[in-house]
């Protein structure tokens, strides 16, 4: 491309010559017969291939290079034990299964078949891939062929009369040669614009199915807690009926009745809202899967326990987050898509080519249309160059400069996000599996301390104050527990989601 000709760059030599010796040859043969060829087919072949070549490289503004970005060498947080052939890809691509639970399966196979914005993006990227062959069509010339027949009447009064007629059919064509790489810059950016609605799309997925696997273990915990909710109701009511009878029998007071029906009474106002919120939970997981609210209602009538969380949980490492967040891989095709915007705003500068031919049949009568003396062709070049434009183009390579700028901190922070949505999962998943074994321990210390209350209260050791107490702290605890469960399995998705698992790159 630097090679000299003539003391001039050879690219810049075959512009020139390339728009003079059209211009030359026609004006040598314009006085001749238009039947002969204006310009020798070699030399235009020629002309053609040298223009080809010196287009195929030449490209004004930035190449993209990928930023590089340090990440951390391990997490802040790490789990024990761990799994290592989780931490692949393929490990993360299913990762409800790892919960063992049928019905989770099917509910995230329908919202991947059936969810609307999971549809939306579909959308997206077609139009992006339609986007990008437009972008690329525009390296091509545009043929069109035409038809015409005309019949003009001229006026006596004018000196003229009579009539005069034109038939023609002709093809033309017109190209916008890219000889700075304008073009080629859009297709740049179209191609890598389609790569971040793929990746957008791989972010709505990875969303997607960790909101099913959220409302769904909701589902099952407002399930348990309502099943704890009602054993316990149970247990109080007998409770009530026993102090009842000890009031009947003189045992005891009015006031130990009436303190056994208020704790009875206390657990059950609180089934109400136990089974709203479940309700609640059903219609949203059911709109996830692109059906009606109360779709789901058979389907989860049955109450079934909260998924149990594997043993190990594998998580790789910092660096795996560039590959696998489809949030940060958009982010870095929006990078990669505006500095070739750069280059677009910078071809403004140089000036361009455009060539158009046209080749065809032409006759005043209908009949003398298809004789070899008919046939006319012609071929045009032509070049623009911007002198003048009060500072345009400068400003808006500035401005599309400033708009890389932008997306490079775009990609950056959503590096530092990556990393803080990990971190505070790791955090938030291994201290909830601690507090749930400290639970453990307190629902069965408090069953105990029930039983033991309950038995001195009937043997009339103690008053019913410890009964009453005892009821309460094991309703708490237990429902606690069954919370705690529902958000260890919680945070363990929120962990996947975070690691942006749930596509693959066969996507």
């Amino acid at each position: 491309m630097q090679e000299q000709r003539n003391g001039v760059p050879r690219t810049r030599s075959f512009y020139l010559d390339f728009l003079r010796e059209p211009c030359e040859l026609y004006g040598a043969n314009q006085l001749k017969s238009m039947k002969k060829p204006v310009i020798p087919v070699s030399a235009l072949l020629k002309s053609f291939m040298i223009l080809f070549s010196v287009t195929a490289c030449m490209k004004v503004g930035p190449d993209y290079r990928r930023p590089e970005t340090t990440m951390p060498a391990s997490w802040g947080t790490e789990l024990k034990p761990v799994d290592a052939a989780a931490a692949k890809p393929d490990g993360l691509a299913r990762w409800w299964r790892v919960f063992k639970d049928p019905l989770l399966s099917e509910l995230v196979t329908k919202a991947e078949l059936h969810n609307r914005d999971l549809q939306q993006a579909r959308g997206r990227v077609r139009e992006a891939r339609a986007r990008r062959g437009l972008a690329q069509a525009n390296l091509f010339p545009t043929i069109t062929a035409n038809v015409s027949a005309s019949r003009i009447e001229n006026s006596e009064e004018a000196g003229l009369g009579g009539a005069n007629e034109l038939y023609a059919n002709s093809f033309d064509a017109g190209w916008e040669v890219d000889v700075f790489g304008k073009k080629r810059r859009e297709i740049e950016s179209a191609d890598a614009g389609l790569q971040a609605s793929v990746e957008d799309l791989r972010d709505v997925l990875v969303s997607l199915y960790a909101e099913v696997a959220l409302n769904y273990v909701e589902v099952r915990s407002f399930q348990a807690r309502l099943a704890i909710t009602e054993s316990n109701l149970v247990a109080q009511d007998e409770t009530y009926q026993i102090t009842l009878w000890r009031y009947q029998a003189g045992l005891t007071t009015q006031l130990d009745v009436e303190q056994a029906k208020l704790n009875r009474e206390t657990t059950r106002s609180g089934i109400p809202t136990l089974r709203s919120g479940m309700e609640q939970a059903k219609q949203r997981l059911a709109i996830l899967l692109g059906q009606p609210p109360a779709a789901l209602t058979t389907v989860l009538a049955e109450a079934k326990p909260i998924p149990v969380t594997p043993l190990s949980v594998a998580v790789g490492i910092p660096a795996d987050l560039l590959r696998q967040r489809p949030d940060v891989r958009r982010a870095e095709r929006r990078l990669a898509a505006q500095t070739a915007q750069i280059g677009v705003a910078k071809a403004a500068r140089y000036p361009n080519l455009s060539l158009s031919g046209s080749i065809g049949l032409e006759s005043l009568a209908f009949g003398t249309l298809y004789t070899a003396g008919a046939k006319m062709a012609q071929l045009a070049a032509s070049s623009a160059l911007t002198l003048f434009d009060a500072g345009r183009i400068r400003k808006n390579i500035e401005i599309q400069t400033a708009l890389q700028e932008q997306a490079l901190g775009l990609y950056e922070a959503a590096v530092l996000a990556a990393l803080k949505d990990v971190e505070n999962a790791l955090v938030a998943y291994a201290q909830e599996q601690t507090r749930r074994d400290t639970l453990q321990d307190a629902v069965k210390a408090g069953q105990q301390a029930v039983e033991l209350a309950e038995m001195q209260y009937r043997s009339g050791i103690n008053d019913f104050q410890p009964v009453l107490s005892s009821q309460k702290s094991l309703l708490t605890v237990q429902t606690q527990l069954a919370a705690s469960d529902a958000e260890v399995a919680s945070n363990l998705i929120r962990l996947y989601k975070a690691l942006g698992g749930g596509w693959t790159l066969s996507l």
